[in-house]
């Protein structure tokens, strides 16, 4: 028992890992390659977890829904939901300078959140979606977890080589120069805007995917769970350890990161009863000085970037 309660326990930590990979693949897309600072991860999160379980769920008299879709359409009807919300908001806002950028990226996250808490008939509140299908449920809940993990490598595997192949093509040199020296890219004739608003939306899309992924994982969804700490500042911190710039990286921070929170949450509950209630505060401010140290000793991350090969290479 003891060793089939272990094997369950990696398989739920791979698959959360692997649902954080890929919204860090996504940030990547933005920040990594092309200097967007996007504190509204989030939103796109968020977005693609509700529009999955609406598509999907079924018939509910407290919410919008009863579809009764397929996985794949959730997930797809996911990744568009998130890229249109991208779009809307990058025509607004990728003019603005970065800090900028970042305190209305961090306003609209807020703003879709409690959208999503107050509008009871589209997502039922605080009260949140249930009953939302799981794939593979004709099978022993062990191998349907161990298909779903599956399924969430699968999804990391298609995001991170799409990414790759965008990074070594022309459309990605263009996107690290708007990086490095926009000015000067601006000055040979490249539409900037439109460089920064596709990077922008398809980084959106992989985490509206993932947030696909984690509805249909945990078959419940309301909106507790996405609290900037949890969607937005663990994946920051899950790039920027990582390795900013490599998807690689991005991968490995995911897992790292993920490995280190859940491994916190098994120290606090050794800790008195009155300090119980304040574990969740003292596990962010671990996360926050061992993002410190990473960055006072490997400043690139654990995997820093290296220069792209050209896919002739």
């Amino acid at each position: 028992m003891e060793l089939a309660g272990l094997a369950s326990y990696g398989i739920f930590f791979a698959t959360l890992a692997g649902i954080y990979a890929v919204s860090t693949l996504g940030l990547n897309m933005q920040w990594g390659y092309t200097g967007i600072f996007n504190l509204g991860v989030g939103a796109f999160y968020a977005v693609g977890a509700y529009a999955s379980a609406i598509l999907t769920a079924p018939a509910n008299p407290q919410h919008l829904g009863g579809f009764g879709l397929p996985l794949l359409v959730g997930m797809l009807g996911a990744m568009l939901f998130a890229g249109i919300l991208a779009g809307l908001i990058g025509l607004i806002t990728l003019n603005l300078r970065t800090d900028y950028l970042a305190i209305a990226t961090i306003g609209i996250a807020e703003i879709v959140r409690l959208v999503l808490k107050n509008e009871g008939w589209l997502t039922n509140g605080v009260r949140g979606i249930a009953g939302i299908p799981r794939p593979f449920s004709v099978l022993e809940p062990f191998w349907r977890d161990v298909a779903y993990l599956g399924l969430v490598l699968l999804a990391v595997l298609i995001v991170y080589l799409a990414i790759e192949r965008a990074h070594v093509s022309p459309w990605g040199r263009v996107l690290r120069a708007i990086r490095e020296n926009e000015p000067a890219t601006l000055a040979a004739g490249k539409d900037v805007l439109r460089f920064r608003l596709e990077a922008f939306v398809i980084g959106s899309m992989a985490m509206g995917l993932a947030g696909a992924l984690y509805t249909h994982f945990v078959s419940f969804i309301s909106p507790e769970a996405f609290q900037p700490e949890f969607a937005t500042f663990i994946v920051w911190v899950m790039l920027i350890a990582g390795g900013s710039g490599n998807n690689r990286g991005a991968v490995l921070g995911a897992f790292v990161i993920w490995g280190i929170w859940s491994g916190t949450e098994i120290l606090t509950e050794q800790l008195p009863q009155d300090w119980v209630t304040r574990a969740g505060a003292l596990r962010i401010l671990l996360i926050g000085i061992l993002l410190e140290l990473i960055l006072l000793t490997r400043p690139a991350g654990l995997l820093p970037e290296r220069p792209p090969r050209s896919r002739r290479d």
